[in-house]
């Protein structure tokens, strides 16, 4: 899940600590991250072979399209986590996106798995425009995970006991709260309609489930936002208590999870 802000006046884009911290582990996180609906590939996919991956991490995302017959190019700020992707198969152009130049380039698609909140709207919007022909899409997506309602309870307690004055709402914890995932929408689509340069954007919707094992999930949570920094000590404490909720939820549980998309459409 995404780290989000604590204060609504600090935006995502604006936490870089936060943003540069997933590097720290990068194999594990390709490893353990979940992948995004096939269905919902595919669907992009349908604009056009050329798919531009921005903050394309390990791969990940950039895998499953080039999967479905794309071409891809990733654009990634952090050099670990672009290594990996380039070791495991990705072409990766290592930058900040609102500083990346297409130099003549044009896309098809431009999409991004769980990193726009991580990039100004605004400027975003528009260095996608400049990649994109007409017609083309900008569609970036985020998964949204909801745990069981017990083992919820019991996680979100052991996030509480753990770590005090975090800068996140451990209450939260997989909820699957769309409303904290439409702040994410809202800035996007909004820089969407600054630009000027794309139809009104649309929130696509693909819901899907997982099963994990105790030691899936817990291999896992270290690679998110909200426990990348954490003290090895205050990190030991949260994995013990979610591994002893999860044992005592029966050592697995499935995971709802619905992948949200804001796509708009380039203009002529």
């Amino acid at each position: 899940m995404p780290t989000l802000p604590s204060e609504p006046s600090r935006r995502s884009h604006e936490l870089r600590a936060v943003a540069e911290s997933f590097g720290t582990d990068a194999a594990r996180y390709d490893r353990a991250r979940p992948r995004y609906p096939q269905a919902l590939v595919e669907r992009i996919a349908a604009a056009g072979p050329a798919v531009l991956d921005v903050g394309t991490g390990t791969g990940i995302a950039a895998r499953q399209f080039r999967a479905a017959g794309c071409r891809v190019l990733g654009v990634e700020p952090d050099p670990r986590m672009a290594g990996v992707a380039r070791r495991l198969g990705a072409e990766v152009e290592v930058a900040a996106f609102e500083e990346w130049e297409p130099r003549g380039r044009v896309f098809d698609a431009v999409v991004a798995g769980q990193a726009w909140h991580w990039i100004d709207p605004a400027a975003g919007a528009a260095r996608a425009a400049r990649a994109l022909r007409p017609g083309g899409l900008l569609a970036p997506f985020w998964n949204v995970f909801t745990f069981p309602a017990a083992l919820g309870d019991a996680v979100a307690d052991v996030c509480r006991r753990a770590l005090p004055g975090a800068p996140f709402d451990a209450g939260a914890m997989g909820r699957g709260d769309l409303g904290a995932y439409g702040a994410l929408t809202d800035a996007a689509a909004a820089g969407v309609r600054a630009s000027g340069a794309f139809g009104e954007p649309e929130l696509w919707r693909h819901d899907w489930e997982w099963t994990y094992t105790r030691d899936a999930w817990l291999d896992q949570l270290p690679t998110q936002g909200a426990f990348t920094r954490l003290p090895p000590d205050a990190l030991a404490a949260v994995l013990d208590g979610v591994g002893a909720a999860i044992d005592a939820a029966g050592g697995s549980f499935t995971m709802r999870y619905a992948t949200v998309a804001l796509v708009a459409a380039r203009g002529a």
